[in-house]
């Protein structure tokens, strides 16, 4: 679809029953700076009635860094881990930059998708958001603590919340000179960063099943923006879960998972 070469995606495979062998498989798109590892509780729940699948995206995770942040990129190296895994059709779920990744491998190929599941984002551009993120991972590159202490020190200059601080630090690893390291493709992701924000590929609407999932406290799907999604996701359901924001699966992991189960069991 693009004429970019796809990367070959890291990924955790969580096979389900004897029994739920024959139901497409769950995939799992995590957002920006995230990666499989912090979906591993969820994978757990559902992998109770299905197989479970969940990828690290290009620069994230321990997926191989290379440019290209375009979303039909992106959807590209998905749909090559799906022909890896032999993997004809899968209900697909996916989380903010996931969530667009998602509806753009729907789009594109659509007869790969059994059912869409987007977490907490529209497909509309958004406005430049991330810039103390990427400042605060430099600072790190830069300063190459060597330990956590010193890392959250070091992203505490440029970001407050304390929460953010411990989801970016899901991606410092100890490296061979024994300080704490950024794993994600920093570079890579600032310099894809307009594709980023930008909105989903793909030329037509995806008719299929659609599920979207925001959060009461968040403003990624906002009212205004429900028009928009419905042009791409004609057949979509919306539903709001409260006293959630943009990380509604950690805000609410409980009615999170059930919301998908029950979505996903319904096909």
């Amino acid at each position: 679809m693009t004429d970019v070469a796809t990367v070959d995606l890291h990924f955790i495979d969580m096979p389900a029953d004897e029994a739920a062998a024959d139901k497409p498989p769950l995939v799992v798109i995590h957002g920006l700076l995230g990666s499989a590892d912090n979906w591993r509780s969820h994978l757990k729940v559902w992998q109770g009635s299905r197989r479970v699948i969940a990828l690290d995206l290009r620069n994230h995770g321990r997926s191989p860094h290379a440019e290209g942040m375009r979303y039909a990129t992106m959807a590209d190296d998905v749909i090559a881990l799906l022909d890896k895994l032999s993997i004809e059709r899968a209900h697909v779920l996916g989380h903010s930059m996931g969530g667009k990744v998602a509806i753009s491998l729907a789009r594109l190929a659509p007869e790969r998708v059994a059912s869409l599941i987007v977490a907490d984002i529209a497909p509309v551009a958004y406005e430049h958001g991330h810039d103390d993120v990427f400042a605060a991972l430099d600072n790190v590159r830069e300063g190459q603590p060597k330990n956590r202490r010193e890392a959250d020190d070091l992203l505490g200059e440029h970001v407050e919340s304390r929460p953010t601080r411990l989801f970016l630090a899901t991606n410092l690893v100890r490296n061979d000179d024994n300080v704490m390291a950024i794993r994600v493709g920093l570079d890579q992701i600032k310099r894809g960063y307009s594709d980023i924000i930008g909105i989903p590929d793909g030329e037509q609407p995806y008719d299929g099943p659609s599920l979207v999932l925001r959060g009461g406290d968040s403003h990624y799907v906002a009212d205004d923006m429900i028009p928009a999604l419905r042009e791409l996701l004609p057949r979509a359901r919306v539903v709001t879960l409260k006293n959630a924001g943009h990380w509604l699966h950690a805000d609410q992991p409980e009615a999170f998972q059930q919301a998908v189960t029950a979505f996903v069991e319904a096909q």
